[in-house]
């Protein structure tokens, strides 16, 4: 496996972390209790809510996310320049008169103009 796909695959788990991290947080106006019907002592993550882990995970997803990003241009800007090394032969030039012998030059079946 290339370092280009493994790179994607993170870049992908990536971004399906960050999409879910950031479903999982509660907007600002959100109260706990209209959630989950209870106290907020009550919650997984204590009376002080998720707020500092999720957004502390999140804030690290979507860094790995933007370095994935570059990485992933870096590459593909390498790959670029790969191609421009490629000799490839030039367009040939017909001067008129020069057809080539597989060409049917017979007037009958050219066009009425």
């Amino acid at each position: 496996m290339g370092i280009e796909k493994i790179v994607l695959l993170i870049h992908v788990v990536l971004a399906i972390g960050v999409i879910a991290f950031v479903l999982l947080q509660r907007g600002k106006g959100a109260e706990a209790g209209a959630s989950f019907g209870g106290g907020a002592s009550q919650t997984v993550f204590g009376s002080e809510g998720s707020g500092n882990f999720l957004t502390r995970t999140t804030g690290i997803l979507v860094t790995g996310f933007f370095v994935t990003s570059m990485a992933l241009a870096f590459i593909a800007q390498e790959k670029a320049r790969g191609l421009d090394n490629i000799n490839v032969p030039a367009a040939v030039e017909v001067i008129e008169g020069d057809v080539p012998a597989a060409v049917n030059t017979d007037s009958s079946v050219l066009p009425a103009e």
